[in-house]
Protein backbone atom coordinates (compact mmCIF):
# COMPACT_ATOMS: atom_id res chain seq x y z
CA UNK A 1 0.00 0.00 0.00
CA UNK A 2 1.80 3.11 -1.21
CA UNK A 3 1.72 6.06 1.20
CA UNK A 4 2.06 9.41 -0.52
CA UNK A 5 2.78 12.68 1.31
CA UNK A 6 3.13 16.04 -0.42
CA UNK A 7 5.69 18.45 1.08
CA UNK A 8 4.38 22.02 0.78
CA UNK A 9 5.22 25.49 2.06
CA UNK A 10 6.41 28.90 0.93
CA UNK A 11 9.59 29.13 -1.17
CA UNK A 12 12.88 28.96 0.75
CA UNK A 13 11.51 27.34 3.91
CA UNK A 14 13.71 24.25 3.48
CA UNK A 15 11.37 21.81 1.71
CA UNK A 16 13.89 20.59 -0.83
CA UNK A 17 16.71 20.49 1.74
CA UNK A 18 14.60 18.25 3.97
CA UNK A 19 13.47 16.17 1.00
CA UNK A 20 17.06 15.65 -0.17
CA UNK A 21 18.18 14.56 3.27
CA UNK A 22 15.20 12.25 3.62
CA UNK A 23 15.45 10.53 0.29
CA UNK A 24 19.00 11.18 -0.91
CA UNK A 25 17.25 11.83 -4.24
CA UNK A 26 19.29 14.89 -5.12
CA UNK A 27 16.43 17.30 -5.73
CA UNK A 28 17.77 20.72 -6.69
CA UNK A 29 17.93 23.12 -3.75
CA UNK A 30 18.91 26.77 -4.11
CA UNK A 31 18.42 30.20 -2.58
CA UNK A 32 15.75 31.52 -4.92
CA UNK A 33 11.99 30.98 -5.35
CA UNK A 34 10.59 28.25 -7.59
CA UNK A 35 13.79 26.24 -7.66
CA UNK A 36 11.53 23.16 -7.73
CA UNK A 37 9.22 23.23 -10.75
CA UNK A 38 8.39 19.59 -11.42
CA UNK A 39 7.59 17.56 -8.30
CA UNK A 40 10.45 15.38 -7.06
CA UNK A 41 9.44 11.97 -5.71
CA UNK A 42 11.39 9.91 -3.22
CA UNK A 43 10.71 6.63 -1.43
CA UNK A 44 11.78 6.54 2.21
CA UNK A 45 12.24 3.30 4.13
CA UNK A 46 10.56 3.32 7.53
CA UNK A 47 13.26 2.67 10.11
CA UNK A 48 11.74 -0.08 12.28
CA UNK A 49 14.08 -1.92 14.69
CA UNK A 50 11.55 -4.77 14.93
CA UNK A 51 12.50 -5.87 11.42
CA UNK A 52 16.13 -6.50 12.40
CA UNK A 53 14.93 -8.57 15.37
CA UNK A 54 12.79 -10.69 13.05
CA UNK A 55 15.64 -11.14 10.58
CA UNK A 56 17.86 -12.48 13.34
CA UNK A 57 15.14 -14.70 14.81
CA UNK A 58 14.27 -16.34 11.48
CA UNK A 59 17.75 -16.20 9.92
CA UNK A 60 16.34 -14.23 6.98
CA UNK A 61 18.71 -13.38 4.15
CA UNK A 62 17.33 -9.87 3.74
CA UNK A 63 14.97 -7.28 5.21
CA UNK A 64 12.27 -5.40 3.28
CA UNK A 65 10.98 -2.38 5.24
CA UNK A 66 7.72 -0.48 4.91
CA UNK A 67 8.03 2.73 2.91
CA UNK A 68 6.55 6.20 2.63
CA UNK A 69 6.56 8.18 -0.61
CA UNK A 70 7.33 11.88 -0.34
CA UNK A 71 6.64 14.40 -3.09
CA UNK A 72 8.55 17.69 -2.98
CA UNK A 73 6.16 20.24 -4.46
CA UNK A 74 7.34 23.69 -5.51
CA UNK A 75 6.85 26.60 -3.11
CA UNK A 76 3.44 28.22 -3.07
CA UNK A 77 2.94 31.97 -2.79
CA UNK A 78 0.02 34.31 -2.21
CA UNK A 79 -2.15 34.11 -5.31
CA UNK A 80 -1.24 30.50 -6.10
CA UNK A 81 -4.94 29.59 -6.35
CA UNK A 82 -5.19 32.17 -9.16
CA UNK A 83 -2.08 30.93 -10.92
CA UNK A 84 0.61 33.06 -9.28
CA UNK A 85 4.02 31.37 -9.32
CA UNK A 86 2.72 28.54 -11.51
CA UNK A 87 0.28 27.92 -8.64
CA UNK A 88 -2.36 25.99 -10.57
CA UNK A 89 0.21 23.44 -11.71
CA UNK A 90 1.59 23.00 -8.18
CA UNK A 91 -1.84 22.73 -6.59
CA UNK A 92 -2.67 19.97 -9.05
CA UNK A 93 0.29 17.96 -7.76
CA UNK A 94 -0.93 18.37 -4.17
CA UNK A 95 -4.36 16.96 -5.07
CA UNK A 96 -2.74 13.64 -5.98
CA UNK A 97 -1.19 13.08 -2.54
CA UNK A 98 -2.71 11.31 0.49
CA UNK A 99 -1.54 13.81 3.11
CA UNK A 100 0.20 17.16 3.42
CA UNK A 101 3.48 17.87 5.19
CA UNK A 102 3.50 21.63 5.67
CA UNK A 103 7.09 22.83 6.15
CA UNK A 104 7.29 26.11 8.09
CA UNK A 105 10.43 28.21 8.39
CA UNK A 106 11.36 28.66 12.05
CA UNK A 107 14.89 29.99 11.66
CA UNK A 108 16.42 33.41 11.05
CA UNK A 109 19.12 33.67 8.39
CA UNK A 110 19.88 36.86 6.48
CA UNK A 111 21.62 34.78 3.82
CA UNK A 112 18.41 32.91 2.92
CA UNK A 113 15.78 35.05 1.21
CA UNK A 114 12.24 35.02 2.57
CA UNK A 115 9.59 35.88 -0.01
CA UNK A 116 7.79 38.13 2.51
CA UNK A 117 10.97 39.75 3.78
CA UNK A 118 10.68 38.38 7.34
CA UNK A 119 10.16 35.13 9.23
CA UNK A 120 6.63 34.84 10.64
CA UNK A 121 5.23 31.29 10.97
CA UNK A 122 1.70 32.47 11.77
CA UNK A 123 1.52 34.62 8.65
CA UNK A 124 3.22 31.99 6.48
CA UNK A 125 0.84 29.22 7.57
CA UNK A 126 -2.14 31.51 6.97
CA UNK A 127 -0.88 32.26 3.45
CA UNK A 128 -0.64 28.59 2.51
CA UNK A 129 -3.92 27.68 4.22
CA UNK A 130 -5.77 30.47 2.38
CA UNK A 131 -4.46 29.41 -1.01
CA UNK A 132 -5.48 25.80 -0.42
CA UNK A 133 -8.93 26.87 0.78
CA UNK A 134 -9.40 29.15 -2.25
CA UNK A 135 -8.34 26.32 -4.57
CA UNK A 136 -10.93 23.99 -3.02
CA UNK A 137 -13.59 26.71 -3.16
CA UNK A 138 -12.99 27.13 -6.87
CA UNK A 139 -13.18 23.38 -7.40
CA UNK A 140 -16.40 22.94 -5.41
CA UNK A 141 -18.07 26.00 -6.93
CA UNK A 142 -17.67 24.46 -10.37
CA UNK A 143 -18.80 21.09 -9.02
CA UNK A 144 -21.91 22.66 -7.47
CA UNK A 145 -22.92 24.14 -10.83
CA UNK A 146 -22.67 20.74 -12.50
CA UNK A 147 -24.49 18.88 -9.72
CA UNK A 148 -27.34 21.41 -9.56
CA UNK A 149 -28.16 20.67 -13.21
CA UNK A 150 -28.20 16.94 -12.48
CA UNK A 151 -30.43 17.46 -9.42
CA UNK A 152 -32.92 19.51 -11.43
CA UNK A 153 -33.11 16.78 -14.05
CA UNK A 154 -33.87 14.22 -11.33
CA UNK A 155 -30.64 12.26 -11.74
CA UNK A 156 -30.21 9.61 -9.07
CA UNK A 157 -28.00 10.54 -6.09
CA UNK A 158 -27.55 14.12 -7.35
CA UNK A 159 -29.37 15.62 -4.34
CA UNK A 160 -27.06 13.86 -1.89
CA UNK A 161 -24.06 15.01 -3.92
CA UNK A 162 -25.34 18.59 -3.93
CA UNK A 163 -25.96 18.56 -0.17
CA UNK A 164 -22.44 17.30 0.56
CA UNK A 165 -20.91 19.83 -1.83
CA UNK A 166 -22.82 22.75 -0.32
CA UNK A 167 -21.97 21.60 3.21
CA UNK A 168 -18.23 21.77 2.58
CA UNK A 169 -18.41 24.84 0.37
CA UNK A 170 -20.09 26.82 3.17
CA UNK A 171 -17.23 25.89 5.51
CA UNK A 172 -14.59 26.91 2.96
CA UNK A 173 -16.33 30.24 2.38
CA UNK A 174 -16.07 30.82 6.14
CA UNK A 175 -12.29 30.40 5.85
CA UNK A 176 -12.12 26.91 7.34
CA UNK A 177 -10.53 23.81 5.76
CA UNK A 178 -12.73 20.95 4.55
CA UNK A 179 -11.22 18.59 7.15
CA UNK A 180 -13.20 20.48 9.81
CA UNK A 181 -16.48 19.44 8.19
CA UNK A 182 -18.48 16.85 10.12
CA UNK A 183 -18.84 14.49 7.17
CA UNK A 184 -20.53 11.11 7.25
CA UNK A 185 -18.89 8.13 5.57
CA UNK A 186 -21.38 8.46 2.72
CA UNK A 187 -20.55 12.15 2.26
CA UNK A 188 -16.83 11.38 2.22
CA UNK A 189 -17.44 8.73 -0.43
CA UNK A 190 -19.46 11.22 -2.51
CA UNK A 191 -16.70 13.85 -2.37
CA UNK A 192 -13.81 11.46 -2.90
CA UNK A 193 -13.52 12.28 -6.60
CA UNK A 194 -13.35 16.02 -5.78
CA UNK A 195 -9.79 15.45 -4.49
CA UNK A 196 -10.14 18.28 -1.97
CA UNK A 197 -6.76 19.49 -0.76
CA UNK A 198 -7.99 20.79 2.61
CA UNK A 199 -9.70 17.49 3.37
CA UNK A 200 -6.30 15.79 3.56
CA UNK A 201 -4.65 15.33 6.98
CA UNK A 202 -1.80 17.74 7.75
CA UNK A 203 1.49 17.39 9.61
CA UNK A 204 3.43 20.59 10.35
CA UNK A 205 7.21 20.39 10.01
CA UNK A 206 9.00 23.20 11.89
CA UNK A 207 12.41 23.72 10.28
CA UNK A 208 14.71 25.15 12.96
CA UNK A 209 18.32 26.39 13.01
CA UNK A 210 21.06 23.94 13.94
CA UNK A 211 21.72 25.60 17.30
CA UNK A 212 18.00 25.68 18.22
CA UNK A 213 17.20 21.98 17.89
CA UNK A 214 15.58 20.74 21.10
CA UNK A 215 15.56 24.23 22.66
CA UNK A 216 12.61 26.52 23.44
CA UNK A 217 11.76 28.42 20.28
CA UNK A 218 9.07 31.13 20.04
CA UNK A 219 8.76 30.49 16.30
CA UNK A 220 8.05 26.78 16.84
CA UNK A 221 5.58 27.70 19.58
CA UNK A 222 3.59 29.64 16.99
CA UNK A 223 3.39 26.54 14.81
CA UNK A 224 2.40 24.37 17.78
CA UNK A 225 -0.42 26.76 18.71
CA UNK A 226 -1.86 26.69 15.19
CA UNK A 227 -1.44 22.92 14.94
CA UNK A 228 -3.35 22.48 18.20
CA UNK A 229 -6.20 24.63 16.84
CA UNK A 230 -6.31 22.46 13.71
CA UNK A 231 -5.96 19.15 15.53
CA UNK A 232 -2.63 18.51 13.80
CA UNK A 233 0.83 17.46 14.99
CA UNK A 234 4.20 19.21 14.79
CA UNK A 235 7.62 17.68 14.22
CA UNK A 236 10.55 20.06 14.76
CA UNK A 237 13.69 19.21 12.80
CA UNK A 238 16.77 20.97 11.49
CA UNK A 239 17.11 20.57 7.75
CA UNK A 240 20.78 21.55 8.00
CA UNK A 241 21.54 18.84 10.57
CA UNK A 242 19.58 16.23 8.64
CA UNK A 243 21.57 17.08 5.52
CA UNK A 244 24.78 16.33 7.41
CA UNK A 245 23.38 13.09 8.84
CA UNK A 246 22.43 11.93 5.34
CA UNK A 247 26.10 11.86 4.36
CA UNK A 248 27.19 9.61 7.26
CA UNK A 249 27.19 5.85 7.65
CA UNK A 250 25.08 4.19 10.36
CA UNK A 251 27.77 4.19 13.06
CA UNK A 252 28.78 7.80 12.52
CA UNK A 253 25.12 8.83 12.45
CA UNK A 254 24.58 7.35 15.91
CA UNK A 255 27.69 9.10 17.23
CA UNK A 256 26.52 12.40 15.77
CA UNK A 257 23.04 11.97 17.28
CA UNK A 258 24.61 11.14 20.64
CA UNK A 259 26.67 14.34 20.46
CA UNK A 260 23.45 16.25 19.81
CA UNK A 261 21.78 14.56 22.77
CA UNK A 262 18.97 12.99 20.75
CA UNK A 263 18.08 9.32 20.24
CA UNK A 264 16.38 9.46 16.85
CA UNK A 265 17.07 11.46 13.70
CA UNK A 266 14.47 14.10 12.94
CA UNK A 267 13.67 12.54 9.58
CA UNK A 268 12.97 9.18 11.21
CA UNK A 269 10.54 10.94 13.54
CA UNK A 270 9.01 12.66 10.55
CA UNK A 271 8.60 9.44 8.56
CA UNK A 272 6.96 7.68 11.52
CA UNK A 273 4.66 10.66 12.13
CA UNK A 274 3.62 10.67 8.46
CA UNK A 275 2.95 6.92 8.65
CA UNK A 276 0.74 7.38 11.71
CA UNK A 277 -0.93 10.43 10.17
CA UNK A 278 -2.27 8.26 7.38
CA UNK A 279 -3.67 5.72 9.85
CA UNK A 280 -1.35 2.89 8.83
CA UNK A 281 0.06 0.01 10.85
CA UNK A 282 2.69 -2.63 10.10
CA UNK A 283 2.43 -6.40 10.18
CA UNK A 284 5.30 -8.74 9.35
CA UNK A 285 6.07 -11.93 7.51
CA UNK A 286 9.36 -13.72 8.12
CA UNK A 287 11.21 -16.80 6.95
CA UNK A 288 14.60 -17.95 5.68
CA UNK A 289 14.48 -15.78 2.55
CA UNK A 290 13.26 -12.47 3.96
CA UNK A 291 11.72 -10.57 6.84
CA UNK A 292 9.26 -8.08 5.41
CA UNK A 293 7.09 -5.28 6.74
CA UNK A 294 3.65 -4.83 5.18
CA UNK A 295 1.54 -1.70 5.39
CA UNK A 296 -2.22 -1.78 5.99
CA UNK A 297 -4.82 0.61 7.35
CA UNK A 298 -5.86 0.33 10.98
CA UNK A 299 -8.88 -1.97 11.21
CA UNK A 300 -7.93 -4.15 8.22
CA UNK A 301 -9.23 -7.73 8.33
CA UNK A 302 -6.86 -10.66 7.80
CA UNK A 303 -7.94 -11.52 4.21
CA UNK A 304 -7.50 -7.91 3.06
CA UNK A 305 -4.11 -7.78 4.76
CA UNK A 306 -3.15 -10.96 2.89
CA UNK A 307 -4.09 -9.25 -0.37
CA UNK A 308 -1.13 -6.90 0.13
CA UNK A 309 1.07 -9.94 -0.48
CA UNK A 310 -1.00 -11.39 -3.33
CA UNK A 311 -4.66 -11.31 -4.35
CA UNK A 312 -4.65 -15.13 -4.62
CA UNK A 313 -4.04 -15.38 -0.87
CA UNK A 314 -7.10 -13.25 -0.17
CA UNK A 315 -9.28 -15.30 -2.54
CA UNK A 316 -8.14 -18.63 -1.11
CA UNK A 317 -7.82 -17.49 2.50
CA UNK A 318 -8.24 -20.32 5.04
CA UNK A 319 -6.76 -18.91 8.24
CA UNK A 320 -3.95 -16.80 9.62
CA UNK A 321 -1.36 -18.12 12.03
CA UNK A 322 -0.46 -15.12 14.19
CA UNK A 323 2.25 -14.45 16.76
CA UNK A 324 2.95 -11.23 18.64
CA UNK A 325 6.25 -9.54 17.86
CA UNK A 326 7.17 -9.54 21.56
CA UNK A 327 6.87 -13.34 21.66
CA UNK A 328 9.06 -13.73 18.57
CA UNK A 329 11.67 -11.46 20.14
CA UNK A 330 11.64 -13.53 23.34
CA UNK A 331 11.28 -17.07 21.94
CA UNK A 332 12.44 -17.19 18.31
CA UNK A 333 11.02 -18.57 15.04
CA UNK A 334 7.82 -20.42 14.20
CA UNK A 335 8.28 -23.92 15.61
CA UNK A 336 9.53 -22.81 19.05
CA UNK A 337 6.64 -20.33 19.11
CA UNK A 338 4.15 -23.12 18.39
CA UNK A 339 5.74 -25.37 21.00
CA UNK A 340 5.33 -22.56 23.53
CA UNK A 341 1.68 -22.07 22.57
CA UNK A 342 2.31 -18.54 21.28
CA UNK A 343 0.83 -18.98 17.78
CA UNK A 344 -2.89 -18.21 17.44
CA UNK A 345 -5.21 -19.38 14.68
CA UNK A 346 -7.34 -16.50 13.40
CA UNK A 347 -10.14 -16.46 10.82
CA UNK A 348 -11.58 -14.05 8.28
CA UNK A 349 -12.95 -11.68 10.92
CA UNK A 350 -9.60 -11.11 12.61
CA UNK A 351 -8.49 -7.45 12.72
CA UNK A 352 -4.76 -7.27 12.09
CA UNK A 353 -2.79 -5.49 14.83
CA UNK A 354 0.41 -3.47 14.58
CA UNK A 355 3.38 -5.79 15.14
CA UNK A 356 1.60 -9.03 14.23
CA UNK A 357 3.83 -11.68 12.67
CA UNK A 358 1.61 -13.66 10.33
CA UNK A 359 1.73 -16.82 8.24
CA UNK A 360 -1.27 -17.12 5.91
CA UNK A 361 -2.83 -20.48 4.98
CA UNK A 362 -4.74 -20.47 1.70
CA UNK A 363 -6.02 -22.62 -1.16
CA UNK A 364 -4.57 -21.99 -4.61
Amino acid sequence: MALNCGIVGLPNVGKSTIFNAMTAAGAESANYPFCTIDPNVGIVALNDPRLLTLQKAFGSKRMVPATVEFVDIAGLVAGASKGEGLGNQFLGHIRETDAILHVVRCFEDTQVIHVEGSVDPTRDIATIDLELILADMDSLTRRKSRVEKKARSGEKDAKADLAATEKVLALLEAGEPARKADLTDDERAILKDAHLITLKPVLFVANVAEDMLGKPNPLVEQVERIAKEQGAQVVAISGAIESELATLDAADRQDYLADLGVEEAGLDRLAHAAYALLGRITYFTAGPQEARAWTVRKGTLAPAAAAEIHSDIERGFIRAEVAAFEDVAAIGPWQPLKDAGKVRLEGKDYVVQDGDVIYFRFNV
